[in-house]
C-alpha cells in the first residue's frame, strides 16, 4: 500500500529540520503556562485513573514525552521522523523513543491509559483525521484520557523553504468545535476545551482539548 503523501512529507520535512528545530524552539513549550496547566491536568487525571502506559504522539525531540515522564507517567513517544527519535533518544535516555506513525500505531487493542499528540495532529490531512481519532480510541483502555493542542484557524500554513532546508510541509489550523465534535463521533467524551489567545510571537490563537474514552467503551 502506498503511504499518504502527507506522512512521506512530514518525516522528511522534520528529517531536514530536526538540528535547526532543536536549536531554535527548545523550552518554548515550557513557556506557554496553559499549555502545561493542561499537560499537567491530563498526567493527575491518568495517575488517579491508576497510572497505565502513556503514548506520546508525534514526540520530535521528546521535549513533551520528558516533560510527562516527569510528572510521574510511564510514557514513551513515537514519531515519523527517524531523525528526531534518534535525537530525542540522546537528549533524554530515560525515556523510550520508537518511529512509527499515528495512522496505525504498533499498539494492542485497549493497551494505555492516556495519548497525547501536542501539535501533532496538525500534520494530518483533514481527511485522514477521523481515521486517526478512531486509531487513538482503539489503542486506549476504556476510562483512557487523550490530549490533544493544535494551533486554532481555518487556513493551512505551507512551507516549501524552513531553516533553508526544501521542505514540503503543511500545518492544518483547526476549529476546536469542529474537533470536538470529531471525538464525539469517535466515540470520546470531551472533558475540558481551552482555548487561548496568541502569545510570545505566535500568529494565531491555540486549543488543548482533553477527552476520555468512556468506561464502557
Amino acid at each position: 500500500m502506498t503511504e499518504p503523501s502527507f506522512l512521506t512529507d512530514t518525516r522528511a520535512g522534520y528529517d531536514a529540520i530536526a538540528a535547526d528545530y532543536i536549536e531554535n524552539f527548545r523550552g518554548e513549550f515550557e513557556s506557554k503556562t496553559l499549555g502545561l496547566a493542561m499537560l499537567g491536568a491530563f498526567a493527575e487525571f491518568v495517575r488517579a485513573d491508576g497510572g497505565g502506559r502513556v503514548l506520546d504522539v508525534g514526540s520530535g525531540p521528546g521535549w513533551v514525552t520528558a516533560h510527562l515522564a516527569g510528572l510521574g507517567l510511564e510514557v514513551s513517544g513515537v514519531d515519523l521522523s527517524p531523525e528526531m527519535v534518534a535525537r530525542a533518544r540522546r537528549e533524554h535516555p530515560g525515556v523510550r523513543f520508537e518511529e512509527g506513525s499515528m495512522t496505525a500505531l504498533d499498539v494492542p487493542d485497549g493497551a494505555l491509559g492516556g495519548v497525547s499528540a501536542w501539535y501533532s495532529l496538525i500534520h494530518v490531512a483533514p481527511e485522514a483525521v477521523p481515521g486517526v481519532l478512531a486509531e487513538f480510541y482503539r489503542v486506549l483502555a476504556p476510562g483512557g484520557r487523550l490530549l490533544l493542542g493544535f494551533q486554532v484557524g481555518e487556513e493551512p500554513s505551507r512551507y516549501a523553504e524552513a531553516f533553508g532546508h526544501r521542505v514540503s510541509l503543511v500545518f492544518h489550523r483547526m476549529v476546536p468545535g469542529r474537533v470536538a465534535g470529531q471525538l464525539g463521533a469517535a466515540g470520546f467524551d470531551v472533558e475540558a476545551r481551552l482555548e487561548r489567545a496568541a502569545v510570545l510571537g505566535e500568529r494565531t490563537p491555540q486549543a488543548y482539548l482533553l477527552a476520555r474514552k468512556p468506561l464502557s467503551g
